[in-house]
């Protein structure tokens, strides 16, 4: 193999036929082969041993808010790529807001590649965003390289992405299923959250009340019912009530082409462990009982939950004032998905290969990233490299996203990131990170 520049060597690499020890080739930035451990390293290539360290794809989070430019005082593409490799991701697709501008024009999709094309350390794509004035807009955007197209069914948060009502969302929806494009979707219904009791205050479980289970099982109901009658591909985002279970499940046995996403904050906290004023909680739709997490861990190991991502909707300090009702809501948590998932599904009896599949190749599978999210001849050769059996204590001064805000301080996490692999590249080595070396990514591209 005379193309081979390195060869990482583990006695447990995840490959999709399991763990197994192995040399994995690479060359050119591609998994050339994946060899029996004992493989006589090829002549000019560099080995590099992790021992008993595990090797699994490096993960693509397809959920994250970069908020850069306009809100770059929020985050960036510097900090949270930086956060991402820490974390042990090599890919991130950001959300169509809240950036200024956001990202619904080729124009603005221009603009956002711009700014990031100097700073990321790992390799970013886009979704693109489908507003109720911009049906024009989605097939060029498709064109000029977007994964895919979000929407919000309920407020957004910000005044330059609204949401979509049921006719805005069927004429988007028909749209996208002309070029046969994925739809990801906020689900909440604003009938039932404009029902639902809004009392202002610290106390959680006012804030819990005013976004009820009803809101996401209405409008994952609504959705799944726009899919069948258009054939069209829908993605529902940070699946937070388990009640939407079997309506999701009935529909995927039916054929209708619906996935479903959920997050480490709804997997590993609870509601009732939220202190009263600790807004660093709050997320929409929201963190329910423990009950409730049970459940959402049944949907993933039955595959009615397809993966698991983060959701990074980092904000300045200072939004998330100790009331519920105005904080903003977003939880940061790109760098720490990992071991948050791993503590909780070791103790649930998973495995690593398990989190692999939620968190590298399902997401990759999600987006069309073909060159992403697996140990295989022909895919890109980006790793994360974990000692499983280390626990450490989450310090917020050890987070490398911008504004140093967690729910989980404090925390004892299992799982610890010793280096990431970007194309063959070690971007992050035992909590050093080299300068950008990631890519821009466009569909098909």
């Amino acid at each position: 193999m005379p193309d081979v520049q390195l060869v990482l060597r583990s006695t447990r690499v995840i490959t999709p036929e399991g763990t197994r020890p192995a040399s994995i080739a690479v060359g050119g930035g591609s998994i050339v082969a994946v060899l029996p451990y004992e493989a006589e390293v090829p002549a000019g290539a560099r080995l590099e041993d992790v021992g008993d360290d595990v090797v699994l794809p490096g993960l693509v989070d397809t959920h994250v808010h970069v908020n850069d430019p306009g809100r770059t005082e929020w985050e960036g593409f510097w900090t949270a790529t930086r956060a991402a490799a820490a974390g042990g991701i090599t890919t991130i697709l950001d959300m169509p807001l809240n950036s200024l501008p956001p990202t619904t024009t080729v124009e603005h999709l221009r603009v956002k590649q711009e700014v990031a094309r100097t700073k990321a350390h790992v390799d970013v794509g886009f979704w693109g965003g489908a507003l109720p004035d911009n049906v024009k807009d989605l097939r060029p955007l498709y064109g000029a390289g977007v994964y895919g197209f979000k929407c919000f069914l309920s407020p957004s948060g910000v005044d330059e992405f609204p949401e979509l009502d049921q006719d805005q969302l069927a004429t988007s929806l028909a749209e996208i299923a002309g070029f046969d494009g994925l739809m990801i979707v906020h689900a909440e219904d604003p009938h039932h959250l404009a029902a639902a009791p809004q009392r202002s205050g610290g106390t959680y479980a006012d804030f819990l009340a005013s976004r009820p289970r009803d809101a996401e099982n209405t409008a994952i109901g609504n959705l799944i019912a726009q899919a069948r009658r258009l054939n069209a591909r829908v993605h529902v985002l940070h699946l937070s009530s388990s009640d939407a279970l079997p309506l999701i499940a009935a529909a995927k046995a039916e054929g209708v082409r619906v996935t479903v996403e959920s997050c480490p904050h709804f997997l590993t906290l609870t509601a009732e462990e939220v202190p009263d004023g600790a807004t660093e909680f709050k997320c929409c739709p929201p963190i329910r009982e423990a009950a409730n997490q049970d459940a959402l861990w049944e949907g993933l190991a039955d595959g009615t939950i397809d993966c698991i991502v983060s959701d990074h909707s980092p904000s300045t300090a200072d939004l998330k004032t100790p009331d519920f009702a105005t904080a903003w809501g977003g939880i940061s948590s790109l760098q720490l998905g990992l071991p948050a998932i791993w503590t909780e599904a070791r103790r649930r009896g998973h495995g690593l290969e398990d989190v692999a599949r939620w968190m590298a190749a399902a997401p990759a599978r999600l987006a069309g990233l073909d060159s992403k999210g697996a140990i295989e001849a022909g895919r890109d050769a980006d790793f994360s490299v974990l000692d499983p059996e280390a626990a450490f204590t989450v310090d917020p001064a050890g987070l490398e996203h911008r504004n140093r805000v967690t729910a989980y301080a404090g925390r004892t996490l299992h799982g610890v990131v010793t280096s990431t692999w970007l194309r063959g590249e070690r971007i992050l080595d035992h909590g050093t990170l080299t300068g950008p070396m990631g890519r821009l990514l466009e569909r098909n591209g």
